[in-house]
């Protein structure tokens, strides 16, 4: 498990959330943390991004333990 700031630290974010550490690292490689902060900043909003919805569909489908390293965006990188 890791810990997420919906709003990021280098915005003043101070509120942490426990969530798993493949989830965190699939969010930090979709979105700068100006979009985090600007935009996706309620786990409404992250759920509700294409992207992120169809990351979650997939990793329901693995066991707990499962993890392998998240790959940035294409889109993140284009930035």
């Amino acid at each position: 498990m890791d810990r997420h700031h919906l709003v990021p630290r280098t915005f003043k974010g101070r509120a942490q959330f426990p969530i798993h550490k493949i989830c965190h690292r699939k969010i930090h490689s979709v979105f700068t943390e100006r979009e985090l902060f600007k935009t996706y900043h309620t786990w409404e909003a992250l759920q509700a991004h294409d992207e992120i919805r169809t990351f979650i569909d997939w990793v329901a489908r693995k066991p707990p333990e499962f993890y392998t390293s998240t790959a940035t965006s294409n889109a993140k990188k284009r930035r």
